[in-house]
């Protein structure tokens, strides 16, 4: 490993806990202005995870477990980011942490289109060093507009990037391979935590229809799943307003 998992925590511990897994990224580098909107209503817990190449999506939990329970986390919600989702339900599983609530944002339970995730693992892991560092600039310019109502968001960019290693990239295809190998339906369909679902409209990497479909008919838990038309598949960083006001609305409403 490059690095051990990390942790930061915002805001008073008399708040609800709101705990950021993020996605395949694995870091905290575009959650900035999510963060800023849900401040003074959430004590808000981010995550990045290290650039492993060997983890379980088990251990992935059991790490973020401990590293919970070292800084005075007892309880709280799960937000789980696309790949995040993944590890929220392998906690869910273990049972181990006691969540509140579980929300997906641009999440699903298994992958509906896992022949892609499979293929994407492998673009992944035979892309060359030069034409990596070609998307990463791509990347950036685009994001330029993606996140042009997330100010704190656009500030990280080129944090983002820096990241973006040689290592980190052989982690996310890691991640991929969990993606495609993981099914935890059983898991979701017997959970009694309640569970939300949020992303946006467009989102061709999760296509979000499959995902509400199989919920509302095998997910008893599902409380709620709403549709951000603004947002695209990373929901909590392309309208970080509408997604904060939606995630505290369901927080506030569970006993």
């Amino acid at each position: 490993m490059a690095e051990e998992l990390q942790l930061r925590i915002y805001g008073e511990p008399s708040l609800p806990t709101l705990i950021y897994l993020p996605g395949l990224h694995g870091d905290w580098t575009l959650i900035g202005s999510f963060r800023k909107a849900i401040s003074g209503h959430a004590r808000f817990v981010e995550i990045t995870y290290p650039r492993t190449l060997t983890w379980s999506l088990d251990d992935y939990a059991a790490t973020i477990e401990t590293a919970l329970a070292h800084n005075g986390i007892t309880s709280g919600w799960l937000l789980g980011e696309s790949y995040g989702s993944q590890v929220l339900w392998a906690m869910v599983a273990r049972g181990k942490f006691p969540a509140q609530g579980v929300i997906l944002a641009g999440g699903f339970v298994k992958h509906p289109m896992r022949w892609a995730v499979r293929l994407a693992e492998k673009l992944t892991g035979r892309i060359s060093t030069a034409l990596f560092v070609r998307i990463l600039f791509s990347f950036a310019k685009i994001s330029r507009f993606r996140y042009r109502r997330s100010p704190e968001t656009l500030a990280t960019i080129d944090e983002f990037v820096v990241r973006r290693t040689e290592l980190d990239r052989r982690a996310a295809q890691h991640r991929l391979h969990l993606i495609a190998q993981s099914d935890p339906r059983p898991i979701a369909s017997q959970t009694t935590l309640p569970v939300f679902g949020l992303t946006g409209i467009l989102d061709p990497l999760v296509p979000w229809p499959f995902t509400r479909r199989w919920l509302r008919k095998n997910c008893p838990a599902l409380r709620d799943y709403k549709i951000i038309r603004r947002a695209d598949h990373n929901v909590l960083s392309t309208a970080p307003k509408e997604a904060a006001k939606q995630v505290l609305e369901w927080m506030n409403q569970q006993p």
